[in-house]
């Protein structure tokens, strides 16, 4: 088991809401079925009706009206695990870009207001450019 911090509050300097993303990375997603009852007890809530949209995750969340923490278990060989750590990595390494995306983001909050599905969906083009990007097998220093 692996586990990462994903998501807006993981890139410095990036702005983001009161959540924690954490990504864990299991050898099958069949496993994350022996973390419900020990999550559970610690005060998280597994979201099953999620896997109808993402069956390569299993979701977990926990909270309060002022901070939330969300848990993504998923299979450390897949493109799921290698998208969201790709597209950290490349904003962690590029100011540039997370000004870019910053401003992007708060645009988007502007817009969409408390629609967190318009918001989402807003933003994930720039997104998908991005992991695009950072998945290339080349020299990267040369996008963007």
């Amino acid at each position: 088991m692996v586990i990462e911090h994903i998501g807006s509050t993981a890139v410095p300097g990036l702005g983001a809401k009161p959540i924690i993303d954490i990504m864990v990375g299991v050898r099958q997603l069949a496993d994350a079925r022996y973390s419900i009852a020990p999550l559970a007890a610690i005060g998280y809530e597994y979201v099953p009706q999620f896997e109808d949209e993402m069956p390569e995750r299993r979701y977990f969340r926990k909270g309060s009206q002022t901070r939330h923490f969300h848990l993504h278990m998923v299979e450390l060989a897949s493109e799921f695990w290698q998208r969201h750590l790709a597209f950290r990595d490349y904003l962690c390494a590029r100011p540039e870009v997370v000004r870019e995306y910053g401003a992007l983001k708060r645009r988007l909050a502007s817009r969409y207001g408390t629609d967190r599905e318009g918001y989402t969906e807003a933003k994930t083009k720039f997104i998908r450019l991005i992991e695009e990007i950072a998945m290339r097998p080349t020299d990267r220093s040369k996008d963007r």
